[in-house]
């Protein structure tokens, strides 16, 4: 599998321009300096990239000719659960957007193939629409836990005073990529975008199988146009979801616009 893994890498690499690659000691300065750049703050320093690079966990970066332009670290689990957790990663501004990311994530994918690690897991801030729509769209991964506040009170530029929900995306590394991802379709409006931008909240029908969730297209805008606003769609997220996830509910689609379909398992 790991094979058929390089060769998704290698094309995904070649469309976006770049070469991914494990980092050398001297490179994770600037690494950490992307990290800090990108979050406001720093997520993973140089001395701790460099500790995990020589303990043999995964620190790699992508690189356009010599400039190192993305950046993505995990740590392994324990010994017997075969996992990686993948704490980072980030494309600088001018190369975002462009299939950096999942060049990288298919580097990570093929390299933990390779060292017999077959599950990978991270958490994402399920109000950006984006992160969500890649992880399950493009990669194929579920999403397992909603994890309240899981950071505490986070201090760096992107995320300070909105709270750190988070939800667990877990990716089965040996399975084929999507092809042809699953629509969310038009389950009914649970939490919906209203004309002001607030967040306009629906009971659940009776009975009901399955419903939707919508969340702003661009929480990063509007996080810097009015955070309070952000930090009520926070709330208003998390009582959508949250709740009925210990009855059972899960999203299992996600659509490019930020929709979710909740289904009960």
């Amino acid at each position: 599998m790991s094979l058929h893994a390089w060769s998704d890498y290698a094309r995904a690499s070649e469309s976006a321009g770049v070469t991914v690659r494990n980092l050398r000691p001297y490179e994770c300065v600037t690494a950490a300096d992307i990290l800090t750049e990108l979050w406001g703050g720093s997520p993973m320093g140089a001395p701790l990239l460099v500790a995990m690079e020589h303990a043999g966990t995964y620190v790699a970066g992508a690189f356009k000719a010599e400039e190192l332009v993305g950046v993505c670290a995990g740590f392994f689990g324990p010994p017997s659960s075969r996992v990686m957790h993948s704490h980072v990663a980030g494309v600088r501004g001018a190369s975002a957007a462009k299939g950096v990311g999942t060049a990288m994530k298919l580097h990570q994918r093929a390299w933990c193939l390779d060292h017999d690690v077959s599950e990978m897991t991270w958490t994402f801030d399920p109000l950006v629409a984006r992160n969500a729509a890649f992880n399950v769209r493009r990669l194929g991964a579920s999403l397992d836990e909603y994890l309240v506040d899981f950071y505490g009170q986070m201090s760096d530029g992107v995320n300070v005073g909105q709270g750190s929900d988070r939800i667990l995306a877990r990716w089965h590394l040996d399975e084929l990529i999507p092809t042809k991802p699953r629509e969310p379709g038009d389950a009914p409006l649970v939490l919906s975008v209203g004309e002001d931008h607030r967040p306009v909240v629906t009971a659940v029908p009776e009975g009901a199988d399955a419903y939707a969730i919508v969340v702003p297209s661009d929480v990063a805008s509007l996080r810097e146009r009015d955070s309070a606003l952000a930090a009520e769609w926070r709330l208003a997220l998390r009582n959508a979801m949250a709740p009925r996830w210990a009855e059972g509910w899960r999203p299992t689609a996600v659509g490019r616009d930020g929709r979710y379909l909740m289904e009960k398992r």
